[in-house]
């Protein structure tokens, strides 16, 4: 996502007549929707004086995983959330973006190779039930996600935004037909 609006920047920077006429940084111009796979439920399996205790091995091997991927992983993903967050609501576009993340993930469904048909299904009841959750947003106060007041459901966020990708596409289709004419 990090790098979808980066590049987007760039060309906006450059002129590209694609992006006319956007200007730098008015991202209220831009419809940013995040999609995460899951994530495995994060239960907080390490802490900071266990870590203490490690050398190179214990960040390698811990309890049938691996902390350091699961600390890249993790912050990685949260890092590009938070900072899209910030520059969103920074530059009052915070309703520009979204980011739809089940971070709740657990035993096979959680996992990237399990393509059981049962846990198909149980990745399609997620998807379903993460629809009817709540739209939420990090709080940059606290970097922790949570509902928006009035924000409606995931669903209704994702429609909202069909509807205006819909509008600019009519748009940009009236404004091709009008410049061909």
């Amino acid at each position: 996502t990090l790098v979808a609006v980066r590049e987007v920047t760039k060309e906006i920077m450059r002129k590209n007549p694609d992006f006319f006429p956007i200007q730098p940084f008015d991202y209220r111009r831009l419809l940013v929707i995040s999609l995460g796979t899951g994530s495995a439920k994060q239960e907080e399996k390490y802490t900071a004086k266990m870590a203490a205790k490690w050398g190179v091995f214990g960040w390698l091997f811990q309890r049938n995983s691996t902390p350091i991927i699961d600390v890249f992983s993790q912050s990685n993903q949260d890092m590009v959330d938070y900072y899209l967050s910030v520059v969103f609501q920074a530059l009052q576009s915070q309703d520009n973006y979204i980011r739809i993340q089940d971070q709740s993930l657990t035993g096979s469904t959680s996992s990237v190779d399990v393509s059981t048909k049962r846990n198909l299904n149980d990745l399609i009841n997620i998807g379903q039930n993460l629809l009817k959750a709540p739209f939420s947003r990090v709080n940059l106060q606290t970097g922790n996600s949570e509902p928006v007041i009035n924000g409606g459901t995931n669903e209704d966020a994702l429609k909202k935004f069909a509807k205006l990708l819909s509008d600019e596409q009519k748009l940009r289709k009236a404004n091709t037909q009008q410049q061909s004419n």
